[in-house]
């Protein structure tokens, strides 16, 4: 361990993503303000200065909220102090209220009422508690476990910041990891373990790096410098030393400047450049002393004693060592840590009892829930019987219903189909009636003249008796095959034996004129 001291930076999480949850819908202004005051609070002021003359009632007390976590951040505690206060005595929003305690707690640490600042944090994680807010209960988790480093209980510092990280893992949310890492690594340079700072440190360094947060890039480089200075690695240290105090000139943040400049001043007595460190170290005291920065100024106090001590002027050393152990011992005393620990066990045991009427309501309410269900699934099941018996009692209607239709409309197709059937079978034996009574009393009147003809002229020439017997044999085929059309259109069906005895017929008849015509040859031939 180094002869002098580093003094660590403390993230406090005041959020601006805390606003942003509860008020998407806010005007632009505070919209504007909101999502640039960490990497140009002096900007987002302007901003909020204009909007403090247009907006009324909560857009008001949205926007004093903001202008309260943009001087805290910038180390103005005074009139983030007197912003909060406004929020808490006008706004109605429980979000706001709350997001101005954690802010006003903040600000009392860092003057060192840290008594005055569990009693605003624990408001605060009352309300995020009672709206289950598991981001901001987190939140305040981290702030409360620094005020116990502060007053020297590492080991509860501890328990609150890693309980603030793990519930930040588990809703992935990188800005309160890297607060939550950071506060522990201070925990462990403090109880002397650097290489865990250390790891730590750079874990949040590289979170706020890749979000591009500049106070939060600046505090980590800061941290990442004091524990190089511990571990003998100067030169290491200076460099970190000096990017942090760029980072918080460039946003004005003088909190910052503040601790910045003390720890260069001690790497500087440690290396015998007086001189130098003394200009850091009036820079420090003068931001600590005008900012109300009551742990800076702490630390300023000691590094005086330290310097005068080098430089040979006990005198003065002794003056500024008895200036500091005053100023320390006024924020920091037993009474103080008692205080804050009875805080506690009283909120933990409101806490309790809120619980357990809670769960006593809860468990009426389940009760009460568990009756209704009950009336409900009783009625619903009475209610389902009662529809499923209208609906089987309509559904068997209805089918026989549609099978009396089908019934109906087969009949009405069948008694149409008889009727066409039967206006067919008329119109067949008319027409079978008509060819048999007109066309073939016609053709056996034919016949029976060209007989006649044969009978009454027996002289005839042979061959005008044979073109008379042509005709008269041509004259009853044609009676036969009428005949055969008579038969086919009186036959609705033709059965296969009648189609076998009409084609033996036929065969019969071939036969005949084929030996006819065989005998008529040979008869020529003689």
């Amino acid at each position: 361990m180094r002869n002098h001291l580093i003094y660590f930076s403390f993230v406090f999480f005041i959020s601006n993503c805390i606003y942003a949850h509860n008020f998407q819908q806010l005007p632009s202004l505070n919209d504007q303000a909101e999502k640039i005051y960490k990497q140009n609070p002096q900007k987002a002021l302007e901003i909020l200065e204009k909007a403090l003359q247009e907006y009324k009632q909560e857009n008001l007390n949205a926007s004093y909220n903001l202008m309260g976590l943009v001087y805290r951040d910038i180390g103005k505690l005074e009139e983030a102090i007197k912003y909060s206060t406004l929020v808490i005595e006008n706004s109605k929003k429980d979000s706001l209220k709350a997001s101005a305690y954690n802010n006003l707690g903040a600000c009392l640490r860092q003057k060192g009422a840290y008594e005055n600042a569990i009693q605003n944090y624990l408001k605060a994680l009352h309300i995020y508690e009672n709206n289950n807010q598991q981001k901001e209960i987190a939140v305040v988790n981290n702030n409360i476990g620094l005020v116990y480093s502060y007053l020297g209980l590492p080991e509860k510092a501890l328990e609150f910041h890693v309980a603030a990280q793990q519930k930040f893992e588990e809703i992935e949310y990188e800005k309160g990891v890297s607060e939550a890492l950071n506060n522990i690594a201070i925990v462990y340079a403090n109880k002397g373990d650097l290489d865990k700072a250390l790891i730590n440190f750079k874990k949040s360094l590289k979170i706020e790096e890749k979000r591009n947060d500049v106070k939060g890039k600046a505090e980590s480089l800061n941290n990442v410098g004091g524990v190089y200075y511990y571990q003998g690695e100067v030169d290491s240290a200076l460099v970190y030393f000096q990017k942090s105090i760029q980072l918080e000139k460039s946003i004005k943040n003088f909190a910052g400047l503040a601790s910045s400049y003390n720890n260069m001043a001690t790497v500087l007595m440690e290396n015998n450049r007086l001189q130098k460190s003394k200009i850091y170290l009036d820079s420090a005291f003068n931001y600590a002393t005008k900012y109300k920065m009551i742990t800076d100024k702490e630390n300023a106090l000691f590094n005086y004693s330290q310097f005068y001590e080098l430089s040979n002027e006990n005198k003065n050393a002794l003056l500024y060592f008895k200036k500091y152990a005053d100023l320390k011992d006024s924020t920091k005393n037993i009474a103080t840590n008692n205080k804050v620990s009875q805080l506690e066990i009283e909120y933990e045991t409101k806490k309790k009892e809120n619980q357990i009427l809670q769960q006593k309501a809860k468990l009426a309410e389940k009760e009460l829930e568990v009756r209704k269900k009950n009336m409900y699934l009783y009625g619903s099941l009475g209610l389902a019987l009662i529809l499923g018996l209208l609906g089987y009692l309509f559904y068997n209607q209805q089918r026989l219903k549609n099978l009396q239709f089908k019934k109906e409309s087969q009949l009405k197709i069948a008694l149409a189909k008889i009727q066409t059937q039967n206006e067919l079978q008329e119109q067949r034996l008319r027409i079978s009636r008509d060819l048999h009574d007109n066309i073939g009393a016609q053709l056996t009147f034919i016949i029976s003249s060209l007989d006649n003809l044969k009978f009454a002229f027996p002289a005839m020439e042979n061959k005008i008796l044979k073109k008379l017997t042509s005709i008269s044999d041509f004259t009853g085929k044609t009676i036969y095959e009428l005949r055969d059309t008579i038969w086919a259109m009186n036959k609705e069906k033709i059965s296969f034996e009648d189609l076998q005895i009409r084609i033996t017929n036929f065969i019969e008849k071939a036969n005949q004129l084929f030996e006819e015509q065989i005998s008529n040859s040979i008869f020529l031939q003689k």
